[in-house]
């Protein structure tokens, strides 16, 4: 829980986020404040979640980092209702692209795609509950 009584709960978790990232990418606090154009100190401050930080320097972030934009703002809780939309468009099309794949193997049969097709839906039904 960040200590700001102001904070919103995305800002724990982005900071928590950012701060894994940066870890797995093996950089420390400050070469990524270097490569962002951010102090250190603002930097900390996010990533314990003092403060929630703008679009640039989140795109900053994500550039220096190798990640989407898009995840990063959606970890900060600014994913927009365009974007939603569009993931949910582009997950329709992978399910899609999946099914057609199945029913285009020339080595299944028949009920041998069927069943493979079921079983695919059954696990993308119980992904999108657990979502």
């Amino acid at each position: 829980m960040s200590a700001n009584p102001d904070s919103n709960p995305y800002d724990d978790l982005l900071g928590a986020y950012i701060r894994s990232q940066r870890q797995l990418a093996a950089l420390s606090q400050r070469q990524l404040a270097n490569m962002t154009n951010v102090s250190n100190a603002y930097l900390s401050q996010i990533e314990r979640g003092l403060h929630q930080p703008s679009v640039k320097v989140l795109r900053s972030i994500a550039d220096a980092l190798n990640l989407s934009g898009e995840a990063l703002f959606a970890r900060a809780g600014m994913a927009s209702p365009d974007q939603d939309q569009d993931q949910e468009q582009e997950q329709t099309q992978d399910s899609n692209d999946t099914e057609s794949a199945i029913l285009a193997d020339s080595q299944l049969s028949e009920e041998e795609k069927q069943i493979l097709v079921s079983i695919y839906r059954k696990f993308r039904t119980r992904t999108q509950n657990d979502s």
